[in-house]
């Protein structure tokens, strides 16, 4: 039997990605493994978005290069493939720097991944094209989805900030036509999804062709994947704030199946950070941004996303984005310190921020940010939420699940209610969970 390891970095895209070239390996007759050194075929799917993630594959190819080494001196074969963004970005240098790489293959090619496999094993493969042809008409059939699934509704980006390798990796924005979403939306629910998270690069800029001949928004296609037999939670992610259109913000107030979540990445807080970073958008805007969406939506968690260190970021800028945060208050929020990504144009400038300044800011922010996490956790305790219950929990007789705000919720409960979403009151909160118990009325299961 043969057996393949895929390990995925960064993105829920990618998370995505890994799961389809799965399929595309079960398919040629692989079981997926969870253990490296059994593994026939080893996939890491990369990401670059950040220095380090970049660093931690080259540092996981040497380990892989000794494992392959030990693997032949036992008489078995292992094929090392890289994909994702960092083999669109660094293409042949992978193969340069990494001898035991058989396979480099970009994120809009892996569809080709059977083929690939096949010609390597007469010779070392590299794959960056941005095919013509659409890859997810030649992917199988999605395997059972489990109750929460990604839908991928759109791909790449246009907006170009300063700091992004996206457009470079994953191309021009791309939207899939509505009817095949709809068509992979009925697989996922007969597979037993009860949740999907619509993803893409800049998934609020969806503008796909619809049946009727129209260019469907994402706020059309979320009201009309609502009214889907089976579907109990809809759920989108990365956007855009300049893609929040009144559409958009409408379904959030419309559609009991669209939570009440938003992940909103701002960046800063400073309106000259802002520009630098080509975001097109100004703080005050971005604060009245948030103002519509909860009018609309008065119990909406927000989430964003915050680089520190941007070249040319000084403490007033800092101290804006400080200013940012604590007059906006988010639910959970991802924070980095700026690293140069070749080829984009902040990693041009010459006004770098030292990295102990960077260490110092990104401190500070984090801790405000969690202080706002830990507060938005501490008061859901005593009130009763909605759960959708979707595996065992870490401990007999648990089982583990997720609020309407992305929060993990662990309640005493029995494994026939997994795929149901239950009334839970939350009794404590833990550093990263919350904990409930069954507040009495039955489940609600799918249509």
């Amino acid at each position: 039997m043969k057996k393949a390891f895929i390990k995925s970095y960064g993105c829920q895209m990618n998370v995505y990605d890994a799961t389809r070239m799965a399929d595309l390996l079960g398919r040629e007759g692989f079981v997926e493994t969870g253990a490296v050194e059994e593994a026939d075929v080893v996939v890491l799917n990369t990401c670059h978005i950040r220095e380090k993630a970049a660093e931690k594959v080259y540092s996981e190819l040497g380990r892989l290069r000794v494992l392959k080494g030990e693997r032949a001196e036992a008489g078995l074969d292992t094929t090392v493939v890289v994909a994702g963004c960092v083999a669109q970005a660094e293409g042949r240098e992978i193969l340069g720097r990494a001898p035991g790489v058989d396979v480099v293959v970009g994120p809009q090619s892996y569809h080709r991944l059977p083929d690939l496999l096949r010609r390597a094993r007469t010779e070392r493969v590299v794959d960056t094209d941005f095919p013509v042809e659409e890859k997810f008409d030649h992917l199988p059939p999605r395997r059972a989805a489990g109750t929460s699934a990604f839908l991928t509704v759109q791909e790449g980006c246009d907006k170009f900030c300063a700091f992004c390798v996206v457009p470079y990796t994953r191309g021009a924005e791309v939207s899939r036509p509505v009817a095949k979403l709809l068509a992979e939306a009925d697989r996922l629910v007969a597979g037993g999804a009860r949740e999907l998270t619509l993803i893409g690069q800049n998934v609020n800029a969806y503008h796909g062709e619809g049946p009727d001949g129209a260019v469907w928004s994402l706020g059309r296609l979320l009201r009309h994947l609502a009214g889907l037999p089976g579907i109990l939670r809809l759920r989108y992610t990365t956007s855009h704030p300049n893609d929040m259109d009144d559409d958009l913000i409408a379904a959030h107030r419309d559609s009991p199946a669209v939570m009440p979540y938003l992940h909103l990445p701002v960046q800063s807080g400073s309106d000259r950070i802002l520009a630098a970073m080509n975001r097109r958008h100004d703080a005050d805007a971005y604060r009245r941004l948030i103002d519509r969406v909860r009018a609309a939506r008065p119990d909406i968690a927000l989430s964003s996303d915050f680089i520190v260190g941007f070249p040319g970021e000084t403490d007033a800028d800092h101290a804006a984005t400080l200013r940012l945060v604590a007059d906006v208050g988010f639910a959970s929020a991802f924070s980095f310190k700026y690293s140069p990504r070749p080829g984009t144009p902040a990693a041009e400038s010459a006004d770098a921020v030292p990295e102990s300044v960077k260490s110092a800011r990104l401190a500070e922010l984090q801790e405000l940010l969690e202080r706002q996490r830990q507060g938005f956790n501490h008061a859901t305790v005593g009130r009763t939420v909605d759960v959708l219950l979707e595996k065992p929990g870490r401990h007999p007789g648990q089982v583990a699940g997720k609020s309407p705000y992305l929060q993990a919720v662990q309640i005493e409960a029995g494994t026939d209610t997994i795929g149901t979403v239950v009334p839970v009151r939350i009794t404590r909160a833990g550093s990263n969970s919350l904990f409930g118990e069954l507040a009495g009325a039955a489940p609600a299961a799918a249509a």
